[in-house]
């Protein structure tokens, strides 16, 4: 999974704020409120593309899409960790530098997520 470039990114977001299922139009407006002056056509495009790539899911609303994203915003970004991981020369190291900079009430985090995760693939 590549990540998202620059546009990909603020659709995703767009779209993960709503949590609800939205159309170009919608997705443009809120785009447009900030810096930008994107036009409908180069939304359009964008959210095809991220459709063809498996990030959005599209039902068909009268005549127009309305997408949703086909992950959570959490998903994705596990799924972003998982492959840095997986291409890690050395995934134990990877790890080591990681939580050794995290803060203490995100390391009880991490131990709480752990021993979960061992509960619910222990037989």
């Amino acid at each position: 999974m590549r990540p998202f470039g620059e546009l990909e990114a603020a659709v995703m977001q767009c779209l993960w704020r709503r949590g609800e299922a939205a159309t170009v139009r919608d997705v443009l407006g809120e785009l447009n409120d900030g810096s930008r002056n994107l036009a409908y056509t180069t939304v359009m495009t964008v959210m095809d593309n991220l459709h063809r790539k498996g990030a959005l899911r599209r039902e068909m609303e009268g005549r127009a899409w309305r997408y949703t994203p086909a992950r959570t915003w959490s998903e994705h970004s596990a799924a972003l960790l998982q492959e840095v991981l997986g291409e890690a020369r050395d995934r134990d190291e990877v790890l080591m530098h990681f939580v050794a900079d995290l803060d203490p009430d995100t390391v009880a985090t991490l131990r709480t997520a752990v021993e979960a995760a061992r509960q619910a693939s222990a037989p």
